[in-house]
């Protein structure tokens, strides 16, 4: 940690490509007489004289070489992103440029940045807590305007706001427990636990709306895992290249052409789908094609989303009847394909289950997709997110530290049940407060600090 709050960090915080623009970041206790040290402006003007959050037109030099003509932007800790001195220097984005001024920097006394160390330093100083940091992960991985959106609303900090009420009610009523237990003459605990069994009952439910979330929160975040079945031929592989607006997937009118899985990602409507073309399904003594059919099978047990192409202008068969017993229970779309031939299978027809949207397309002529992309949204999403007031879980760290909290919490209600004595209490009421702590960073250790952060970009 030492060597964390004593250096001075710099990184290129831009894309390393040639660019109008490149960005070089540094931060920490020396970076206004580092900058000093590399900067000539007109004026001869020393930057560690001058105020917070101003820019400065100038040049950087490496002894009488001139390297860039730059804009210098100073932000005063600790109202700047990290909490310390950070000098932003906005140079030409050539690659060649951003890494000699890096490395001009790092000769004049600062220390190449670690993946993650400016948004590390924002977390440690206080700027941040631990999910608004990773919400800053998930906003530069975001692929569509969901992600986005519930990245920025966690960045606001609705997770911080919520772990906060909860942990705030625990550690009210265990210091009142521990309290009435240390001075009994004065505090009574008799019928406390009926007091408490309320608390406890409304905290976990606002929990349970949160874990409920994480399937929602994981789609969002890493997209919707799709796959496409249906029997050889009913037009799969033509549906994922109409989705994909270009051809990735071979079609021919031979059967059994596809014999593994072909995996893309596209957005739909905002939507992520992360979706996958599959062997036909059909009974076959072909070696190859049978393992195509057998993976079909096991990525579709896997799927949240199955869409199941049929052949419309052929009859029903064994085939069909055997994937409509594979989607049961399952969240599916059905796609009557081929709607431009004459239809041999109908939108009522029974064997179709009820349970299931139906929807007419023509792959070939890129017919019925608009209506298939509107049942997506619905399906998931009912209508718009409404992203003010939703917070949805996205992390699998603060999933489990959830899960632990609530655990915790529905052994205090069994410990009121057996009317346990109250600093029984008090002992799992603190592993739930300490579990919550997990998720905004005010209970974790520093080694799991370090591997969240290692994650990130560099220059970030």
């Amino acid at each position: 940690m030492e060597q964390l709050y004593n250096s001075t960090i710099a990184a290129i915080s831009t894309a390393m490509s040639n660019s109008g623009i490149g960005i070089v970041r540094m931060s920490g206790p020396e970076a206004f007489q580092i900058a000093d040290r590399v900067y000539k402006g007109k004026k001869e003007k020393k930057l560690c004289e001058q105020q917070s959050h101003t820019i400065h037109y100038g040049y950087m030099v490496d002894g009488d070489q001139v390297i860039d003509e730059v804009l210098v932007m100073l932000m005063r800790g600790p109202h700047s992103y990290t909490g310390e001195d950070t000098v932003e220097i906005n140079c030409h984005g050539g690659v060649y440029v951003v890494k000699r001024i890096l490395e001009l920097l790092i000769k004049n006394g600062a220390r190449p940045a670690e993946p993650g160390e400016y948004t590390k330093r924002a977390f440690l100083n206080g700027r941040l807590d631990l999910s608004q940091a990773e919400a800053v992960g998930d906003l530069i991985a975001s692929q569509n305007e969901y992600a986005l959106q519930s990245s920025v609303s966690q960045l606001k900090g609705n997770i911080k706001d919520k772990i906060g009420e909860m942990r705030e009610k625990i550690l009210y009523h265990t210091a009142f427990i521990e309290t009435a237990l240390d001075d009994p003459e004065h505090i009574s605990v008799d019928g406390y636990g009926e007091t408490l069994k309320k608390v406890v009952d409304e905290i976990i439910e606002a929990m349970k709306r949160l874990l409920d979330s994480c399937d929602d929160g994981r789609i969002i975040k890493e997209g919707v895992r799709t796959v496409i079945l249906g029997k050889p031929n009913a037009g799969k592989s033509s549906l994922l290249n109409v989705l994909l607006g270009e051809d990735r997937a071979i079609v021919t009118d031979i059967a059994g052409t596809t014999r593994d899985v072909l995996e893309e990602h596209l957005n739909l409507k905002g939507i992520s789908l992360n979706i996958m073309d599959t062997a036909g399904i059909r009974d076959t003594e072909d070696v190859v094609e049978k393992i195509g059919v057998d993976r079909a099978k096991e990525y579709a047990d896997k799927a949240d989303l199955i869409l199941y192409v049929i052949d419309a202008s052929r009859p029903l068969d064994e085939n069909d009847a055997e994937i409509l017993h594979l989607i049961k229970g399952k969240r599916a779309i059905i796609l009557l394909n081929k709607s431009d031939l004459d239809m041999q299978v109908k939108k009522d027809q029974e064997e179709l289950p009820e349970e299931f949207p139906v929807i007419e397309i023509s792959a070939k002529n890129v017919e019925g997709i608009g209506e298939l992309e509107d049942t997506l949204k619905e399906m998931f999403f009912q209508g718009e997110l409404t992203f003010n007031d939703e917070i949805y879980i996205t992390n699998v760290r603060q999933k489990t530290a959830l899960q632990d909290a609530y655990a915790a919490l529905e052994r205090v209600n069994d410990s009121i049940a057996a009317d346990m004595p109250e600093d029984f209490y008090s002992i799992d009421l603190m592993d739930a407060y300490e579990a919550l702590g997990n998720i905004t960073g005010e209970t974790i250790g520093e080694d799991l600090v370090n591997e969240i952060f290692s994650k990130f970009c560099m220059g970030k």
